[in-house]
């Protein structure tokens, strides 16, 4: 889905700003929200893929220095 964003960031231009801020939200959603919805299913895998949801996000995000999840603020300037 990242790669996704910056083709279609790629492709509208000057006004990619909005497009990155979107998609990096969604990302942020779909590895935090759905990792904190699956921890409150009680569940022993439900709690296995809830944290490693987060886990996995948090570390793309420091593997990629913030560019593949829309956190490195070079992306919008």
């Amino acid at each position: 889905m990242g790669f996704m964003v910056f083709v279609i960031a790629a492709d509208s231009g000057a006004s990619s700003t909005p497009v990155i801020a979107v998609g990096a939200v969604v990302l942020a959603l779909i590895g935090l929200g759905a990792g904190a919805g699956l921890l409150f299913v009680r569940k022993p895998w439900a709690t296995g893929a809830g944290l490693g949801l987060m886990i996995g996000w948090a570390l793309w995000s420091i593997v990629s220095a913030g560019y593949c999840t829309g956190l490195n603020p070079g992306l919008y300037t």
